[in-house]
């Protein structure tokens, strides 16, 4: 079994504002981005994480460390701020919490922040690694009174780890079973308090019983293009990168309400930027950046185009089967209900009904431009 590592206060983990690997920053090797403080001073050591491990220097300058950092999703963090205050006040664990949403929102860095508010450690694990209620034992031995257990993609735990977390979270003890047959035994282990954090981008996924068990559910929607302008400002200024602000605005238009895009689009312009020009980043040079990817002024991409293009053209504008363009276009139907869709979906142009995917007058605007 492998288990993941444990955080403390003052480290950070992934997801809001998360930034994809890039060839500046290898998670695995530690290398530093251009234009940076010495890595050593931002190195998280051992003495912080009690590991001995460093961290790459995306996840140390760039990702926030409190809730107050963080930009954007208001309600969700006035919730959170009011529940945390009153856990800290009675000295209690706080509740189980729920945070879903689609990918690239913040769930994972909402739940490193909390545990730096309440002053816990957290362990870190993922619903699709534990495979059997062994394997999440050992996580739950080991937390201390008030510490957190996050669990990312929480609705791809197997049924028999859903229910052998029922008894943990609602009196914080679990029933191991030894030996087998009559001369079987159980044995009901005690566990210290605790706050499980679950984050999934399905949450209808997850059984009722389980879903039910957590006292705060709250939902992670897509960012403004005025919150996105802001974390892109921001970041630009910890990778020392000088930015335009209507190149700010440029990528934020480019990028979908969510943070991880806009962050990845930013490291690709300011790597453009320091191939093609002098390092600074304008709106022309943006613009001629992202058009190299392929990335329009809604924020569509090759393959978003492509799409519309095989319904409007092939298809009449549907109504079309997923299989069916999936065959056409030579891509499997998971990638395109996956990763093409969902955007195409939330700007309304196509719409999905009984008989198929259909493409509204915008998206025929749009798909038949690209003939």
């Amino acid at each position: 079994m492998v288990r993941e590592r444990k955080i403390g206060p003052g480290d950070q983990e992934d997801d809001a504002e998360e930034l994809p690997r890039s060839q500046d920053s290898d998670p695995d090797t530690g290398s530093p981005l251009k234009n940076q403080r010495d890595p050593q001073q931002n190195a998280t050591t051992d003495k912080t994480l009690g590991i001995g491990s460093t961290r790459s220097e995306n996840d140390a300058v760039l990702r926030p460390k409190r809730i107050d950092e963080m930009i954007g999703q208001r309600e969700v963090m006035e919730v959170l701020k009011i529940a945390i205050d009153a856990a800290n006040k009675r000295e209690d664990p706080l509740g189980h919490i729920l945070l879903d949403g689609p990918p690239g929102l913040g769930k994972t860095t909402f739940a490193v922040c909390i545990p730096q508010e309440l002053g816990v450690h957290v362990e870190m694990a993922s619903g699709p690694s534990l495979k059997a209620p062994k394997e999440i034992l050992p996580y739950l031995t080991n937390l201390q009174r008030r510490s957190v257990l996050f669990i990312d993609e929480i609705h791809r735990l197997p049924k028999p780890v859903e229910e052998f977390l029922y008894t943990a979270m609602e009196d914080f003890r679990v029933d191991i079973v030894l030996g087998e047959g009559v001369n079987a035994r159980t044995l009901n282990l005690k566990l210290q308090p605790f706050t499980l954090i679950g984050a999934t981008t399905r949450a209808g996924m997850l059984s009722g019983p389980l879903r039910d068990r957590f006292h705060i559910r709250q939902h992670l929607s897509y960012y403004n293009e005025d919150d996105l302008v802001k974390i892109l400002e921001r970041n630009a200024e910890k990778l020392r990168v000088e930015i335009s602000r209507d190149a700010t605005k440029e990528i934020a238009r480019r990028s979908r309400g969510t943070p991880r895009v806009a962050n990845g689009r930013l490291l690709w312009v300011r790597d453009y930027a320091m191939s093609k020009a002098d390092g600074r980043v304008n709106h022309k040079l943006t613009q001629s950046a992202l058009e190299m990817l392929g990335i329009d002024d809604r924020g569509l991409d090759r393959q978003d185009r492509k799409y519309l293009e095989t319904i409007s053209r092939v298809f009449q504008g549907g109504p079309a089967g997923l299989e069916a363009i999936a065959h056409t276009m030579g891509v499997s139907s998971d990638t395109l209900e996956d990763e093409v869709e969902p955007f195409l979906l939330r700007s309304e142009m196509i719409i999905r009904t009984q008989r198929g995917r259909i493409v509204t007058p915008l998206g025929l605007k749009i798909g038949g431009s690209s003939l």
